[in-house]
């Protein structure tokens, strides 16, 4: 295949740095994430600028419109993530495992860096220093590529990366910025298995489609959800209504917003009311199976796809079950393993719950909008994954490394045939 030079240069500068940015101690890392804080700080007015004008060009839906707005403290929520990184703990060459072998060789397994990053993702700048702030705390190298709507808003932010990384310790080509908006790039980074280590694609499932038939890199799939909450006959319905509220609307148009919410039958008259109440009011619509039309008669009556739509946007679907077998078994069919909950007071249908239910994120009594790296405590995150190597749910840290086995002796020489 022939690669654009420009991509090509991007691509042989991030695996030079990568050998550089390798040998960083924690100190220089952590002095060059707060010079890119201070250098957000300092190019807010042009960057918020840069913003508007994509947000102003862009032609996508009001949910993809707010993933691509960096106003109402968006960006000053950035920087403090910006700075929360730095405060962690490096987990590079940290010792995961030593022991010494019978023959005395000592035996350890030690965290390094994964090397060069490709990460493909749309409409999300707030993703651009994300992966960079990540990348860097773990000495790996970023090549990113984000959505032609948000090319203003990725160059801003980007270049103030570079303005910071020219006055520290680290190489500025390790966050490299693919300019073009030319698709055939896209296909072209993939294929770029010798400078480009692993792929992490954040967008819908065509991209993750595309991203999985084309790559000769490694893929890391995820941040599609398709996320449950199931009430119930044992929950206490007060309570569950301001969970639902919250997984429903504190902000419809991410991954780990609720999509479908399951309701006991035994409770369902009771709670359903409530809940379409609270949403009607919040401007939410609903998809409702043959027993919540039964109850509720609004909305409009869901289709086998709806059980199988992100919808990114205010609406619900509400299905309504006979018990926690059945719950459950919608789950394992519809989920994308992203995020799912039980909201109950009984110890043992939890338990049963998260035993069957195998999504990257299980919850007990809690909104599924605490699927996110600095929720969990790991800082920003580059991906949500929902798959099963080398990393699930959000990726943080040691997300981002692997291992490397070193072996010392005292000139040992092996014996056995």
């Amino acid at each position: 295949m022939k690669f654009a030079a420009s991509l090509l240069k991007l691509a042989q500068e991030a695996k030079q740095a990568a050998h550089q940015l390798r040998l960083a101690t924690s100190a220089e890392k952590n002095q060059a994430l707060e010079l890119i804080a201070k250098a957000l700080e300092k190019e807010r007015d042009k960057i918020l600028r840069a913003n508007a004008e994509d947000l102003k060009a862009a032609q996508l839906s009001e949910a993809l419109l707010d993933r691509l707005s960096l106003e109402g403290g968006r960006l000053e929520g950035i920087i403090a993530d910006v700075r929360h990184v730095a405060s962690l703990p490096d987990p590079i060459d940290e010792i995961i495992e030593e022991q010494t072998l019978p023959n005395h060789l000592l035996l350890q397994k030690k965290r390094v860096p994964i090397g060069v990053l490709g990460v493909i993702y749309e409409a999300r700048p707030n993703v651009t220093v994300d992966v960079a702030t990540l990348a860097l705390k773990t000495s790996n190298c970023a090549l990113l590529r984000g959505g032609k709507e948000t090319l203003k808003s990725n160059r801003a932010l980007v270049h103030a990366i570079h303005a910071a990384l020219s006055h520290s310790k680290l190489p500025k080509e390790a966050i490299g910025l693919i300019k073009s908006p030319n698709r055939s790039q896209v296909k072209q980074l993939l294929k770029l298995d010798q400078y480009v280590d692993m792929i992490i694609p954040r967008g819908g499932k065509a991209l993750h489609r595309f991203c999985l038939e084309e790559s000769l890199i490694p893929v890391i799939t995820g941040g599609i959800g398709i996320c449950h909450l199931y009430v119930d006959a044992d929950a206490d319905l007060k309570r569950a209504l301001d969970v639902v509220d919250n997984a429903k609307t504190q902000r419809p148009s991410v991954c780990n917003a609720l999509d479908t919410l399951l309701v006991h039958r035994d409770v369902a008259s009771a709670f359903l009311p409530t809940v379409i109440k609270r949403l009607e009011a919040k401007n939410v619509s609903f998809r409702l199976d043959p027993k919540a039309w039964k109850i509720i008669q609004k909305g409009k009556q869901a289709e086998p796809a709806d059980w199988q739509t992100e919808w990114l946007s205010l609406v619900l679907g509400i299905k309504v079950v006979d018990s926690l077998e059945e719950a459950i078994a919608h789950i394992q069919v519809n989920s994308s393993g992203h995020s799912d909950g039980i909201l109950t007071n009984s110890k043992p249908h939890a338990r049963a719950f998260v035993e069957a239910v195998d999504s990257a994120s299980v919850y007990v009594n809690a909104s599924t909008r605490f699927t996110d790296g600095a929720q969990f405590g790991l800082g920003a995150e580059v991906a949500v994954s929902t798959q099963k190597l080398h990393a699930r749910g959000p990726m943080g840290l040691k997300e981002l490394t692997t291992y490397k086995w070193i072996v010392e002796g005292d000139y040992h020489v092996r014996s056995d045939s």
